[in-house]
């Protein structure tokens, strides 16, 4: 069904992004793309679906994709018909039945006479029904956008499908739609994705990384059962090597103690035995050389050693290289944080909320909102964090410190170096050298320092965030996560869920992502309708 062969790419600035990439995916597979994020996964996807040309190697597919990318703003001048690829055939159609019965609208319809029928029907499916056939997809929302192009899906049956990211702006409800397609259809999948829910729907898994494509023969459990195995079995290495090292300069260290007592001994006994100048010389080079080659040979250990130990360490996830260190917040566990009574915001006539929203906020709890797209998620945190006023009910807001945090980051000023965006958080006058410190605790050497943030990755501006947030005197009371977890990779998404796990504050989370969730501990749900 697809075969990649040999496959590179390399990138307009000349820098090689992936090569030698060999992949076979057989007909009725569901084969799920991760890695983390630069890898080129979705680079991969395009040159898969034909839209980029490959540097090295080839594509051969038994069938032309159909590729659903993860930005979809290449599409905005197409009116929804041309989207769902139905424009023609509904033109064609719309035509022969007002009597133009042509070789040209008979070649454009191609015999394909319940066009219609399917289309109403797809559409309906992905709740995407009321949308105007001719009105621009610009118009559109991430999350109908991605319901159109799965009801296009719906509507072409195409043998082989990419999907890059397909739950990213979808709520739950199409989440749960999206998960039931992919184990139901027959269609030959590859899936590029960091939705754990979605991912166990497939298998087998390869995985992208700097040394090629690894295939792993199951689901995603099976694959990071098996992850864990070889980390487990790093980690045990490391630490032998460790052993291994303290040991050796514990050796070198008893050896060179020996030589000097030694050595002070022979002086001695030297000195009495009343010899020759010429032989005290020749007998005091003899021991300086014999001292030479002993230091030079336990320093040659300790050296391989230590280069071993700090490649074992190189290869280490990055979250196992991390210390996250938040500061405990100075407010009690229970206290009442916000409470809402009758609480209720409206944009025109309707309020946002029926029933309006009345709940209690208390000091360490780890609340999720829960909502389709549209029910005012967004309005309720603007309220939460008094930068709206409640129009009917109340809402009391205690005095607390919050931090919002949405998946743009936009508490980075972009401008700013990495460094200098870590001082704006120093609140406690930390020297230079600890703030430094700081920052290679989340993983920035010297090299990332004098950085623009707006030159990070997703990932890389999550970790400087969470950085920041340590630099304070004191941990922020509660802390506001707006769709999180939308820019990250696997590895990101474990980096914060350890993040947000060592924090003893309050939590209130917007996410689809059940499995993110679940990992952070989130045990309650504020449900909006």
């Amino acid at each position: 069904m697809l075969t990649i062969q040999n496959l590179g790419y390399t990138q307009p600035d000349k820098s090689v992004l992936f090569e030698g990439l060999n992949l076979t995916v057989n007909a009725h597979q569901k084969v799920a793309l991760i890695g983390n994020n630069g890898t080129g996964k979705s680079t991969l996807l395009q040159v898969t679906a034909g839209l980029l040309p490959p540097t090295t190697g080839q594509v051969i597919a038994s069938a032309v994709p159909f590729y659903l990318p993860q930005h979809t703003g290449q599409l905005d001048g197409l009116t929804v018909a041309q989207a769902l690829g139905v424009a023609d055939k509904l033109a064609a159609l719309q035509a022969i039945l007002a009597g133009q019965v042509t070789d040209a609208n008979l070649a454009a319809l191609a015999e394909d006479w319940t066009i219609e029928e399917r289309l109403q029907e797809a559409l309906r499916h992905w709740n995407v029904a009321e949308l105007d056939l001719a009105q621009p997809l610009a118009a559109l929302s991430g999350g109908q956008k991605t319901r159109l192009l799965l009801a296009a899906v719906a509507i072409h049956q195409p043998e082989l499908i990419l999907l890059d990211e397909p739950s990213n702006h979808l709520d739950a409800a199409g989440r749960r739609q999206l998960y039931a397609f992919v184990k139901a259809t027959k269609s030959t999948l590859l899936v590029v994705s960091h939705d754990r829910q979605l991912l166990q729907q497939l298998g087998p898994v390869a995985e992208l990384s700097t040394r090629g494509l690894t295939l792993y023969g199951g689901d995603y459990a099976f694959y990071a059962a098996q992850k864990q195995v070889a980390s487990t079995a790093l980690h045990q290495e490391v630490k032998s090597k460790e052993k291994a090292l303290r040991k050796a300069k514990e050796t070198e260290r008893e050896a060179l103690e020996r030589k000097q007592k030694l050595d002070a001994r022979s002086k001695k006994n030297q000195g009495k035995a009343g010899l020759p100048p010429i032989v005290l010389g020749m007998r005091r080079n003899g021991a300086e050389n014999s001292g030479a080659r002993l230091k030079g040979q336990h320093a040659e250990k300790v050296g391989a050693l230590t280069q071993e130990l700090g490649e074992l360490r190189q290869a280490l996830p990055d979250l196992d290289k991390m210390t996250f260190g938040f500061a405990h917040s100075g407010l009690h566990q229970g206290k009442v944080l916000l409470e809402a009574n009758d609480l209720n915001y409206a944009y025109g006539p309707r309020p946002l909320w029926q029933p309006a929203l009345s709940f209690q906020l208390r000091s360490g709890e780890r609340v999720a909102l829960h909502g389709p797209n549209g029910a005012g998620k967004t309005t309720l945190i603007r309220l939460l964090l008094g930068q709206l006023m409640p129009q009917t009910g109340t809402l009391y807001r205690a005095d607390f410190q919050a931090v919002y945090i949405d998946q743009d980051y936009s508490l980075l000023h972009k401008e700013l170096t990495v460094y200098e965006q870590a001082q704006q958080f120093n609140t406690t006058a930390l020297l230079e050298h600890e703030v430094k410190i700081r920052l290679a605790r989340f993983l920035f050497s010297k090299d990332d320092w004098a950085k623009p943030c707006g030159a990070l990755s997703g990932g890389e501006q999550l970790r400087l965030l969470l950085c920041c947030l340590t630099l304070r005197s004191q941990a922020p009371d509660l802390i506001v996560l707006d769709e999180p977890t939308n820019n990250l990779d696997l590895q990101n998404l474990d980096i914060l869920a350890a993040a947000l796990t060592s924090y003893q504050g309050t939590l209130v989370v917007v996410s689809h992502d059940a499995s993110f969730l679940t990992q952070i501990g989130v045990q309650q749900a504020l449900n909006l309708a």
